[in-house]
């Protein structure tokens, strides 16, 4: 039998309802594959029972005719979802051990559609870091890692590993500042951070509540689309959630391009640009161009202080979500001789260094005297860079950037403890978007000269979620791009 765990949703949707195998089977192909990966630590928790209980109750509606759009499908969730009865701690401490008695909104809706859950996946505790190092279970180890071990990328690094090395036909992700999409790139797999408001945050655990959307990360375009549109939607439960009709994405994929304009932002053509990104970029602007799209040249001139904004404004939102984890309802406790040290004792051995950090940021610019100095301006800075990109949107109908401005790199070569900077220089392309709440597809678009994965990012108006997915659809037809073995 062919190997399952090599098939799109697509193709093993099809397989599955043409009776070609079944859905217990396909799962056990998932769990088979995670037990040989394990070492890549992408899975923080495992469901393997849970898993085929699911697929047989999906093999049941397969055969009865009424599966749902993605019956027997088995999916990796990221850790930051809450899942009724499933371990959930962001890979943090300080959530060691807590099990949320309900479903988040996201995982809820991939329920419905008869998906199954493989387990938790692997990230930077509390989403916060870009490498994968912060989580307190571990790094995770890239798939494409060739000796020396790589990082997968953050936050969302184990969705992008357990995808890219076949340990779930899927994964659910969050981008907060690139969370996705770095990711996506750096293990060469497919990764969509929507709208914000196209996806619920009710039941994700909250980073920076301004930036946060939830998106999928796949195997390929198509299985994006098929993903977003059972992910997204409006909900009465979150007050951030559009109430905008959610189209079917699938439709998208396959059509002319001829007559697109594509935009290339001259800022992000930074001195220094890594040769390998700058040349992929370039090919891939060959594609589009040879396809009938038309390029031209757009600014963005606030998008230099996209990474000191985005530093500003996210760590302030987290100092603020994470307050509520103080030792006292449920997680991690650390007792003291009164209140507040017990409250120091709980966040001081629950939290991670860089967690701390950004707290520690966060709560100094939202304080008297700092406010106005820092938050505020930062508030008016993002409304700058939100208006560069509706300037630009008037010359054009989506933009073409990299992802990151390089390949993966070795596993504690960016120390978020000796030098943090360095560290959050890796989101130079991506946050800007987020803070402009625009949606970006991360499609792996070429191998670095070491032969790693390169990743090229095509941004959309807001909610045209639709042109990005027909850009991308074109570009992979013409993307010669290998995959893990």
């Amino acid at each position: 039998m062919t190997d399952l765990t090599k098939l799109t949703i697509a193709e093993a949707r099809s397989g599955l309802r043409k009776k070609e195998f079944t859905a217990v089977e396909l799962t056990k192909a998932y769990i088979a594959r995670m037990e040989k990966k394990r070492g890549l630590n992408a899975y923080v928790c495992e469901t393997p029972e849970q898993a085929l209980d699911m697929a047989a109750e999906s093999q049941k509606k397969i055969d009865a005719g009424t599966g749902g759009d993605l019956e027997g499908i088995s999916l990796g969730i990221k850790d930051l979802f809450c899942t009724k009865g499933i371990q959930t701690t962001a890979c943090s401490n300080i959530l060691k051990g807590f099990v949320p008695p309900y479903e988040s909104t996201v995982t809820f809706k991939l329920l419905a559609a008869g998906a199954n859950f493989l387990g938790k996946l692997n990230m930077d505790e509390f989403a916060m870091g870009g490498s994968n190092e912060t989580s307190a279970f571990g790094p995770v180890i890239n798939p494409w890692s060739k000796g020396v071990p790589l990082v997968a990328g953050g936050s969302s690094g184990g969705s992008a590993a357990a995808v890219a090395a076949r340990m779930c036909a899927a994964a659910t992700g969050t981008d907060t500042g690139g969370s996705i999409r770095q990711p996506s790139a750096f293990c060469g797999v497919t990764g969509i951070k929507p709208t914000y408001g196209r996806c619920s945050r009710y039941g994700i655990v909250a980073f920076a509540s301004s930036l946060d959307q939830a998106g999928p990360i796949a195997k390929d375009v198509r299985d994006c689309a098929i993903l977003l549109k059972n992910m997204a939607g409006y909900d009465a439960k979150d007050a951030t959630s559009a109430k905008i009709n959610v189209p079917d994405f699938e439709q998208f994929l396959g059509q002319d391009i001829r007559g697109l304009k594509v935009g290339l932002p001259k800022e992000f053509r930074v001195e220094g640009l890594n040769a390998d990104v700058a040349a992929c970029w370039d090919r891939t602007t060959d594609m589009l161009r040879s396809r009938g799209a038309e390029v031209v040249e757009i600014s963005l001139p606030h998008s230099k202080y996209a990474l000191a904004t985005y530093y500003i404004i996210a760590p302030a939102e987290a100092s603020s979500n994470l307050a509520r984890y103080d030792g006292l309802r449920y997680g991690c406790r650390v007792d003291g001789k009164h209140l507040d040290d017990m409250y120091i004792n709980s966040r001081s051995a629950g939290f991670g260094t860089e967690v701390k950090r950004r707290i520690m940021i966060g709560t100094y610019v939202l304080s008297a005297g700092y406010y106005d100095a820092y938050y505020l301006k930062a508030q008016k800075v993002r409304r700058l860079i939100r208006d560069d990109f509706a300037r630009a949107f008037e010359k054009c109908d989506l933009i073409l950037t990299p992802t990151a401005p390089g390949a993966a790199f070795p596993i504690g070569d960016k120390s978020m403890n000796s030098n943090p900077i360095q560290m959050w220089l890796n989101d130079i392309f991506t946050v800007s978007i987020s803070l402009a709440g625009l949606p970006a597809l991360s499609l792996p678009a070429g191998l670095s000269a070491e032969g790693l994965p390169l990743g090229m990012q095509l941004v959309g108006k807001a909610f045209d979620e639709a042109t990005v997915f027909k850009a991308a659809s074109a570009l992979e037809q013409d993307i010669d791009f290998g995959s893990v073995k």
